[in-house]
């Protein structure tokens, strides 16, 4: 007798057959020589309609025809699985084809929500071409971690990446950025941290609500179980791919050892490294931002992903697996570092882009209290209090700022003329740079302090008074993705005649014209009073407060407040370091130049000495 998925049950759904009812499916097709593989492996029909190459390796249907069959008649039954690809045409990565679960969570108003965030925030009012947004970052990084995990999938069969798990990383990666506020990292590092400043309070957190909002709001979960996912589980890694160990989230991260994952066991670690890689800071994320940033703000890119792409490949070390890539490569990658350091240098953390988003949070939470966001049950929520509820915070994005900035509201007065000096460029002004000399840990208390002496650093040379209040202090940090640490050194490489043995590449093995530290410090001030005498008197009050603290000369120092640095050597003990080291340099090649010359009449001699004339 045949079961419910036989002959007599065509109609079925086939994503519902169990073990025996797949295995009759096999039957009819012709195929029941491999009828006893499929019952090993308990093949029901929802495996069946996503079978990939490794699954079949895995159950030993090792002809090629066979699969192709196999996979043939698949198609047949499976609804699933015919003709439901999008094409996306992007202007990074070309067209791209999207798996329909991934349309469908593209099209919810939780995903079209990142339509409305800028991607670089106020970059954008400095740079005019970057106006690109988070939803199409978002779909490059899925895409991306799609071709790097198919990439392993096909070169290395043995790791047993099936479909469900490309699946789920592309997941990740489409949905990483969800949580994001209104003007990206302005938002989540400088208005949240003000606002509620206890809170600890990071956009990684919130994707992670914002994604269980977007799966249960849109009924998606059983959309999920068609395509394959098996919940809970697959929920968990998605999750923990964006933000880590869930359990860091509400608990403080647990010493290192034991596998603190639990979405997949620790055969699969790498693929915790694909989307937000934790270790070494080089996943599909910074790829994708590498390449749409660069293009939008019009700056050169040394890095390319796609050779990356071409020589990674899976490595045990230590009993973990981990993404490696060849040694000849090693460069490549200080190449990737060096490009996110320009990236934050020439454009994320410029000057004015700071001190635009310095204003654009200053206007945010003056006007905070005033603006009411409904959520769940109709409750209202201000700006700040949005990210304690998906709802509202679905509805919170980059419009939050024409909302303050075309408000006749009397109660948003003051953030509306903050807005307006904002667009009409009236803004504070950097009176100048310096650098600690060495690393401090900065805290709030610290930077009041500092607003303080700054006020008090009056020079003889100015009769103009300030107070604390009309200096802005902002500590900018600038590294290769891991702090202190150089992030290379954490990555493992394999060479050509032996790719299955990882090895490490220190920097003294690379080229000594690498950078020595991997990190520092850049303390700006902004002034908010404009006008030509007050900012002159500001710079010598900058100038001065330097010398009080130790800090480097700002670059303009001696133009600006030369009755101060000079004479030189009252600034400090190493402000002629490089005066001295170029001119001993240049001693020095003075002394080898006479040598060589020395050196060279007198081989002129020796020649002369040895061939007669002709």
């Amino acid at each position: 007798m045949e079961p419910s998925g036989g002959t007599g049950g065509r109609g079925a759904d086939p994503r519902r057959w169990d073990v025996e009812e797949t295995c009759s499916f096999l039957r009819r097709e012709g195929l029941g020589a491999w009828e006893s593989n499929f019952r090993d492996h308990q093949i029901t029909g929802l495996r069946l309609c996503h079978l990939s190459d490794v699954e079949f390796e895995m159950m030993d249907i090792r002809p090629r025809g066979v699969r192709l069959k196999i996979l043939h008649s698949i198609r047949k039954m499976c609804p699933a699985t015919q003709g439901t690809m999008k094409v996306f045409n992007d202007p990074i990565h070309g067209h791209i084809e999207l798996h329909p679960l991934l349309i469908r969570i593209i099209d919810t108003p939780q995903f079209q929500r990142l339509r409305h965030i800028k991607q670089l925030g106020g970059t954008y009012l400095v740079f005019p071409g970057a106006s690109h947004n988070r939803f199409e970052h978002s779909l490059g990084v899925c895409y991306l971690a799609g071709c790097l995990v198919q990439v392993l999938s096909e070169r290395q069969p043995e790791l047993h990446i099936t479909q469900q798990d490309i699946l789920c990383v592309q997941i990740a990666g489409l949905c990483h950025d969800l949580g994001h506020g209104p003007m990206s990292y302005t938002f989540s590092d400088l208005f949240i941290s003000k606002v509620r400043p206890d809170l600890q309070w990071k956009h990684k957190t919130a994707s992670v609500q914002m994604f269980d909002h977007l799966v249960k709001a849109n009924g998606l979960e059983s959309v999920m179980v068609e395509h394959g996912l098996t919940l809970p589980d697959d929920l968990v890694f998605i999750k923990e791919q964006i933000a880590g160990p869930l359990e860091h989230l509400t608990s403080p991260p647990q010493p290192q050892g034991s596998w603190l994952y639990k979405g997949r066991c620790e055969e699969k670690s790498f693929l915790y490294e694909i989307v937000a890689n934790r270790r070494n800071g080089i996943d599909v994320d910074k790829w994708d931002f590498f390449a749409r940033d660069c293009y939008h703000l019009g700056i050169q890119s040394n890095f390319e992903y796609s050779r990356f792409l071409k020589f990674a490949r899976v490595c045990e070390v230590n009993g973990k697996k981990h993404i490696c890539t060849r040694d000849k490569e090693v460069g490549h990658l200080y190449d990737m570092c060096h490009t996110r350091n320009l990236l934050n240098r020439r454009a994320y953390k410029h000057k004015v882009v700071k001190i635009i988003e310095i204003m654009i949070t200053e206007a945010f939470v003056k006007a905070d209290d005033h603006v009411q966001i409904e959520g769940s049950g109709g409750k209202l929520f201000t700006i700040s209090g949005a990210i304690d509820d998906m709802e509202a915070y679905t509805k919170l994005t980059d419009s939050i700022y024409e909302q303050i900035l075309y408000s006749d509201s009397k109660e948003l007065s003051q953030p509306r003329e903050i807005l307006q000096n904002v667009m009409c460029r009236r803004l504070y002004k950097c009176v100048g740079e310096t650098c600690p000399k060495t690393h401090i840990d900065m805290s709030q208390g610290m930077l009041l302090d500092w607003g303080k002496k700054l006020a008090d650093s009056k020079p003889k040379s100015t009769n103009v008074d300030f107070h604390e209040e009309d200096f802005i202090i902002d500590v900018v940090y600038f590294d290769y993705g891991m702090k202190k640490k150089n992030p290379i050194n954490n990555v493992y490489f394999y060479i050509k005649n032996d790719p299955s043995t990882p090895v490490k590449i220190f920097k003294n093995q690379v080229s000594q014209l690498l950078p020595t530290r991997f990190d520092e410090q850049l303390i700006r001030v902004y002034c908010r009073k404009t006008d030509e005498l007050n900012l002159e008197a500001a710079k010598k009050y900058f100038v001065q407060w330097c010398l009080d603290n130790n800090f480097t000369k700002p670059q303009d120092g001696d133009v600006t407040a030369p009755e101060i640095t000079f004479p030189k050597d009252s600034w400090g003990n190493n402000d002629n370091e490089d005066d001295e080291d170029e001119a001993e340099q240049e001693a020095q090649e003075s002394t080898n130049q006479t040598a060589d010359d020395t050196h060279g009449r007198q081989q002129m001699r020796v020649r002369s000495l040895s061939f007669p004339p002709e």
